[in-house]
């Protein structure tokens, strides 16, 4: 696999943990505080937390050529608390993952459109389209934490992944994942 390639991996694998970590303190949360308005983009917990997975769905379809609009026409995920959350996000996760370890220098270079209801872009990379995914999980999973610290539960580290010096912080979770200790 070329460096480039691996980057993505690691990527996909680093984000499958930090939605685990995120969602473990979630589960934490009584539906209720999971629920309760917050300050941020989205008004929640739930409703960031459920973005996420719409759009990683929606993303993940779109590379895969399959129907990425249905996730803006289907009803949109809202699991009620993290416990309920956790397999679709762990299984899109996974999904991520897979098709993260299909790619070659080429795939990632290959044009992809991403369809909108109101416009027609232009292509962007399969490259592009995973680092702004990879973009979104973190700018929505840091709204999350900063909200996780306006309750009764401490905000996990989320960025304990790639250093070698910080997997004691994170083995036992990758074990838990089936992710290689990296």
């Amino acid at each position: 696999m070329t460096p480039l390639a691996q980057h993505f991996v690691g990527m996909a694998r680093n984000n499958a943990w930090a939605n685990h970590r995120l969602l473990t303190a979630c589960e934490a949360l009584t539906a209720d505080e999971f629920a309760a308005a917050r300050i941020s983009f989205f008004p929640s917990l739930r409703a960031t937390l459920n973005h996420i997975l719409q759009v990683d769905r929606y993303y993940i379809d779109a590379l895969e050529g399959r129907d990425a609009l249905r996730h803006f026409t289907d009803p949109a995920p809202d699991f009620a608390d993290a416990r309920r959350l956790r397999p679709a996000q762990t299984a899109s996760d996974c999904h991520l993952i897979a098709l993260c370890e299909r790619q070659t220098d080429e795939t990632l270079a290959q044009a992809c459109h991403l369809p909108r209801f109101n416009r027609k872009p232009p292509p962007s990379t399969v490259a592009n389209i995973l680092a702004h995914l990879f973009q979104h999980q973190v700018h929505h999973r840091g709204q999350a934490h900063a909200m996780l610290a306006g309750t009764r539960v401490m905000p996990p580290q989320l960025d304990e992944f790639f250093l070698a010096g910080d997997l004691p912080a994170r083995r036992d979770e990758l074990r838990v994942l089936g992710l290689p200790e990296t």
